[in-house]
């Protein structure tokens, strides 16, 4: 791994070898694209599965891929996939952008490769509300087959009520006026609209993503290309069920269940306070506070980032004892 003052020194986006690719029909039939990576040599202790974030695709898991592809105590099989909207995966209409129906397509793709199996679910931003509602509306799932859940970047509700200048943003502006009368102005939120039609300059994506000024250029670019992977039609649909969202009740179904909470500090679109009140929702959570990083923190700083998510992977999945004596160890610290 780069080390973390340049964690893209040398990194090739896009060029992991490929996974297993293939496609899942979402209850309502539509084709959501799944990649599964199993690890080499050895039978897996558990599934790791990436939900990624608004107006991105599972290519935004590229560093966690690549750490848990090489992690051999425990080895992990790995499952990313794309939301409807976005990536390869269907397109969707106003009435599917929902974070409601983001869950049922989550459950589709863990009823479909990983049947039986502990999963451990990461959630980046979009990403970690659409875990929060599949426990709101499925429990038995996080009762029965998942071991632990990584938030990142994310909120339980009241998102949009923050992000970059008001001026930037103004609705009298007129490469935002369209834009958001679409999205019933949700500031913040249309930011990324914005980026992925290609209307906010590199400065500004490199602001919006990242917390630190001289991140690397490459980390830009990769945000560039993800972004301007989902058209700007697909992502206005999804601009209202995030701005209303609030799931704060949802975050009783993780209760039993290990979770571990990660912003970064300069975070301006889920500000690092979004952090701090679902840990205090989740009193026996582990909250992580990623100094300096902003929106992508697991882009800015994966070496760190990823410390974390494989220090819950192998307290889950039990490497130097029983799980459940193991998971006890976690709960306690």
């Amino acid at each position: 791994m780069p080390s973390g003052g340049d964690p893209a020194g040398g990194e090739l986006f896009g060029a992991l070898p490929p996974g297993r690719t293939s496609t899942v029909a979402a209850d309502d039939g539509s084709p959501i694209s799944v990649e599964e990576i199993e690890p080499d040599g050895g039978r897996p202790a558990l599934t790791v599965v990436g939900v990624h974030g608004f107006a991105l695709s599972r290519q935004s898991w590229h560093f966690q891929r690549r750490a848990l592809d090489s992690l051999r105590l425990p080895r992990v099989r790995q499952v990313y996939y794309d939301h409807r909207g976005h990536g390869q995966s269907a397109a969707s209409n106003p009435d599917t952008s929902t974070i409601e129906q983001l869950a049922a397509d989550l459950h589709a793709v863990l009823r479909a490769v990983t049947p039986g199996e502990p999963v451990v679910l990461l959630g980046h931003s979009m990403g970690g509300m659409v875990i929060m509602e599949l426990a709101q509306g499925h429990p038995e799932v996080f009762a029965e087959q998942v071991c632990g859940v990584v938030l990142i970047a994310t909120a339980a509700g009241e998102v949009g009520g923050r992000g970059l200048r008001r001026s930037l943003l103004s609705k009298y502006n007129p490469l935002t006026r369209g834009v958001g009368e679409l999205a019933g102005w949700q500031p913040g939120l249309v930011e990324f609209v914005r980026a992925a039609g290609g209307q906010l300059t590199r400065q500004a994506v490199r602001r919006l993503a990242f917390g630190r000024r001289d991140v690397d250029s490459r980390l830009v670019d990769f945000m560039l290309e993800m972004l301007a992977a989902t058209s700007v039609r697909q992502l206005v649909n999804f601009v209202d069920t995030l701005g209303s969202h609030n799931r704060y009740a949802a975050l009783a179904g993780l209760k039993h269940v290990p979770v571990m909470v990660v912003g970064g500090d300069s975070d301006r679109l889920t500000p690092f306070s979004h952090a701090e009140r679902m840990a205090a929702e989740l009193p026996e959570a582990r909250l992580v506070r990623v100094r300096g990083a902003g929106h992508m923190v697991h882009l800015e700083q994966p070496e760190l980032v990823n410390s974390h998510i494989i220090d819950l992977v192998q307290q889950c999945s039990g490497v130097d004892g029983d799980k459940r004596t193991r998971r006890l160890r976690w709960w306690r610290r």
